[in-house]
């Protein structure tokens, strides 16, 4: 069975500061403002990376008043979870049959 894995996705979450900021909103939902504070990075800088984690799926937004409240999307993570589950039951599956692929 070949498996591939979301390249996409894992560029995005690669980011430091955007991993931090998924981490954050895995315990709960938050503001910009408070994103900020618990981040310690410019409201600029992080915009933008909202930005990108919402173009990637990986978050959803909520107005509420002046402020936009973010939220995570688990099943994005949940997805590519299992698509690292599957990766991981096909190189068991192979190490376990001894499958290599002979020299010319």
């Amino acid at each position: 069975m070949m498996t591939s894995v979301d390249t996409d996705l894992i560029r995005v979450l690669a980011d430091p500061l955007r991993l931090q900021i998924v981490t954050l909103l895995a315990r709960e939902t938050l503001c910009t403002t408070h994103l900020v504070e618990e981040t310690g990075a410019k409201q600029t800088n992080l915009s933008n990376h909202m930005k990108v984690l919402r173009e990637a799926g990986v978050v959803d937004t909520e107005p509420c008043g002046r402020y936009i409240y973010y939220r995570l999307r688990p099943e994005v993570i949940e997805a590519l979870a299992g698509q690292f589950a599957d990766l991981a039951r096909t190189a068991r599956a192979t190490a376990e049959a001894n499958l290599k692929r002979s020299c010319p």
